[in-house]
């Protein structure tokens, strides 16, 4: 996001660094800042004990998805989904079975279908959810979690959920996976929320169902912790909640504009608005299938090609609108320069 860090987390990095805390970090400091914000913003009662420290959400997953499943085992993805879950997952020796979104929803006939191919045999296979999704915003209903909890479960598939954007939704509340489904583990980070991608750290939770599970990851994994990270993290979580709130505020005005300057001035563009995150999914495929290579060429405007989160992201770009609202106004004017120059 194009904001500055709130003032706790750059006072947290600094002490430290002045009293020469640059060692390692402790087992449970970052779950226990964690805990009271997944609480008080999503009424979920972690088990501080339970949880796992990890040095980023996709080392997260990863590892959590080798205790779920063997080299050569089946994950499913919804793409258009963030690119990196193919990259890392591919680089894990699992196979990617992609099961893209009906529209910004999930496909649950489809994930049924391919949950009993992918264990068919009786291999092992795991779900990676994009909760809420990334480029969509969409935000998953409890309707649909406990839907895929009990598809998964009745084919043996486990639920991994990546809800890194969790903090940043927009319209009603989050419900964390792990609460719908005891068996999933969920990743979270105040990377995104707080604006640190930089200082990289990570938490794996359990929902009540998993905890023996997550278990037994390996202690090595918690080596690659960057203790300064967990450090700006925790200050994020017990100092930022107003300045996280002003955020949203924000970016619910910018969400706004950014609608109607495009009703206004690219009226061939269509965005139906997510309920999370920071990123508006356009679809611009009247600039055929690669309309982030031409805006760059004509319009010097950088938007994410749509083409790198999946196949099915072709026509489509992510504009990312955590930006001042002159940025966002000068991005539409330069797209509508294109599409109707």
């Amino acid at each position: 996001m194009d904001v500055p860090q709130a003032e706790p987390v750059i006072r947290a990095v600094t002490d430290a660094m002045v009293a020469g805390d640059t060692g390692y970090d402790t087992p449970t400091a970052y779950a226990e800042a964690f805990a009271p914000f997944a609480l008080e913003r999503f009424g979920w009662t972690v088990d501080v004990a339970a949880a796992r420290t990890v040095p980023d959400v996709m080392t997260g997953i990863v590892e959590v998805i080798r205790l779920c499943t063997d080299p050569g085992d089946a994950v499913v993805i919804n793409p258009p989904v963030y690119p990196p879950f193919t990259q890392f997952l591919e680089h894990a020796d699992r196979r990617v079975v992609p099961v893209p979104l009906r529209g910004a929803r999930l496909d649950l006939a489809a994930l049924e279908e391919a949950f009993a191919t992918a264990t068919a045999g009786g291999r092992r296979a795991a779900y990676l959810l994009c909760h809420p999704h990334n480029p969509t915003g969409t935000v998953h209903t409890v309707d649909e979690l406990r839907a895929v909890g009990e598809l998964a479960r009745a084919a043996g598939v486990a639920v991994v959920a990546d809800e890194v954007h969790a903090p940043l939704v927009l319209d009603g509340t989050f419900v964390p996976a792990a609460t719908v489904i005891p068996e999933a583990i969920a990743l979270h980070s105040a990377s995104k929320a707080f604006n640190l991608a930089a200082l990289r750290a990570a938490v794996a939770v359990p929902g009540t169902a998993a905890v023996d599970r997550l278990a037994r990851m390996s202690d090595v994994v918690a080596d690659g912790v960057m203790h300064l990270a967990t450090l700006a993290h925790a200050a994020a979580y017990r100092e930022c909640g107003a300045w996280l709130d002003t955020l949203l505020e924000d970016l619910r005005t910018n969400r706004s504009l950014l609608q109607r300057l495009l009703a206004e001035q690219v009226t061939s563009a269509r965005w139906e608005p997510g309920s999370g995150t920071y990123f508006a999914w356009i679809d611009l495929r009247q600039l055929g299938d690669d309309p982030a290579g031409t805006l760059l060429r004509e319009a010097r405007l950088a938007v994410n090609p749509g083409t790198t989160f999946g196949p099915e992201g072709a026509g489509f770009v992510r504009l990312n609108f955590a930006a001042s609202t002159a940025t966002i106004t000068e991005a539409v004017r330069r797209m509508s320069g294109v599409l109707h120059g």
